[in-house]
């Protein structure tokens, strides 16, 4: 088994979200505050009172949606329990580790995750955005704002794009068989992938999170092996501009008109339980679907903290320090080692 003297911080990125409901607008009001979200011209001017404005006016809307899954976001707790499992995992591995959770937009933010890493004396550190499609709104974000507050000489490593990785992939698909087995006929229910959508004007860029969330879902079809039908959509967009369709909203009216009586919804893009499941898709969504004639609505639960998911994390975490040294079976991952400066150049494939 591998063994290192050297002692590894692990950060895991996520978005975050607000733990209670009076913690919902200040959490938006970060998100909305960021460069990498709302850009535009004369940004540094408008982009605060926009913020303001907007964070105000969405709140009111998705109060209910924390409300229904108990007054708050759980995805620290779920990604907190990740961390600790992830800790354990390397530990038994050989690795002198430590593993850090980071949020862009709530506590604990990144400045608090560095605090803890400096403090733990760690000799260089491993960068994990808990995003398996890369996007400049999500992982961008986590590593610039890393950029702009990381002061620290210790060699960093980077964590790419994980969407391909077969381990990844094989959590996933442990958790469409558990919602497909609860269907009288497995092979009947329509499979809907459902992923956060993002504007189209951030796509035009050349963002590749559209190319790679279409990849993913041919990626689990084929290696799922299911003849059930599926399609892709996308939820959670905000404002007036367009954004990638179609919605689970107007999927949902298709497949109704479609005579569809089965469904059993995938969230791709997301590693956690969070309001975007549990609110959004558990909640809201199964209402809809139940007024629209669809008789059975089931959702593939988080990945969260799955030994299968743990253990890709841990094979991601050995292959960004050198496939040399990890104790796993080599595979197709995608991390890769970067020094810090270049850490705003890891922009998927």
């Amino acid at each position: 088994m591998a063994k290192t003297t050297r002692r590894v911080g692990v950060v895991l990125f996520q978005l975050g979200g607000p733990d209670t409901l009076a913690a919902i607008e200040p959490f938006l009001y970060n998100l909305f505050c960021d460069p990498d979200i709302i850009d535009f011209p004369f940004a540094r001017i408008g982009r605060k009172p926009l913020a303001k404005l907007i964070s105000t006016t969405r709140a009111r809307k998705v109060q209910h949606h924390y409300a229904t899954i108990g007054g708050g976001s759980p995805i620290r707790r779920f990604t907190e329990r990740q961390a600790m499992a992830l800790e354990t995992e390397l530990t038994n591995q050989g690795l002198d580790a430590r593993c850090f959770v980071a949020m862009r937009y709530w506590h604990p933010f990144t400045r608090e995750a560095i605090a803890q890493i400096m403090a733990a004396q760690c000799d260089e550190v491993v960068l994990l955005p808990l995003y398996p499609q890369y996007s400049s709104t999500t992982t961008g974000s986590s590593l610039n704002e890393w950029q702009r507050l990381f002061r620290g000489d210790i060699p960093v490593h980077n964590v790419g794009p994980f969407y391909r990785h077969p381990a990844y992939l094989d959590a996933v698909l442990e958790k469409i068989e558990d919602a497909l087995a609860r269907f009288p006929v497995p092979e009947r229910p329509e499979l809907v992938f459902s992923a956060h959508s993002v504007p189209m004007s951030v796509i035009a860029k050349g963002d590749p999170y559209q190319r790679q969330i279409e990849e993913t879902v041919r990626m689990l079809m084929e290696r799922g092996g299911w003849a059930n039908p599926h399609r892709l959509c996308y939820q959670s967009k905000v404002g007036a501009s367009k954004w990638l369709q179609p919605s689970l909203h107007r999927s949902l009216h298709d497949l109704a008109a479609e005579n569809a009586r089965e469904v059993c919804i995938v969230p791709v893009a997301f590693v956690s339980d969070h309001v975007e499941t549990l609110g959004e898709i558990d909640h809201e969504a199964r209402q809809e679907a139940r007024r629209l004639g669809i008789t059975q609505f089931e959702m593939s639960a988080g990945l969260n903290d799955s030994p299968k998911f743990i253990s890709a994390l841990g094979q991601l975490v050995w292959q960004a320090l050198g496939e040399a040294v990890h104790p796993y079976p080599q595979t197709h991952a995608t991390g890769r080692q970067m020094a810090a400066p270049a850490l705003l150049a890891a922009a998927g494939d």
